[in-house]
């Protein structure tokens, strides 16, 4: 049986790796911009570390994204989505039935839709 919280640590990890992508950075750039070292970044992408809010603070300036997605990611901050928390939304599920993205791209889907519905 796998620990939820290890599951929330490797979705936060999967995600701040595909936003990372999608920034077009390497891990060494990444960690050059954060004053982070390489390694421990990587640690944070495979789900081995569980960062602190000043670490996630410092990747979302990096990386464009809000401190409350990375957040939220993490499991520390509700999303806030205008639905019941566990009510999964229907584009959630289309998001998440897709198989022709990755789970990292799915991720970050998900995270961009619902800080769309926050605005």
């Amino acid at each position: 049986m796998t620990d939820p919280w290890d599951e929330q640590m490797e979705a936060l990890g999967a995600f701040i790796r595909s936003q990372r992508r999608l920034a077009n950075l390497s891990l060494r750039q990444l960690a050059e911009m954060t004053s982070l070292s390489n390694p421990y970044l990587s640690q944070i992408e495979r789900g081995l570390h569980q960062p602190s809010v000043r670490v996630l603070k410092l990747l979302s300036e990096a990386l464009n994204v809000s401190a409350e997605t990375l957040l939220a990611q993490a499991g520390l901050l509700n999303p806030g989505h205008p639905a019941d928390a566990d009510t999964v939304l229907p584009v959630e599920t289309a998001i998440r039935a897709e198989q022709r993205l990755s789970e990292e791209q799915k991720t970050a889907l998900i995270a961009v839709y619902h800080s769309m519905l926050r605005s």
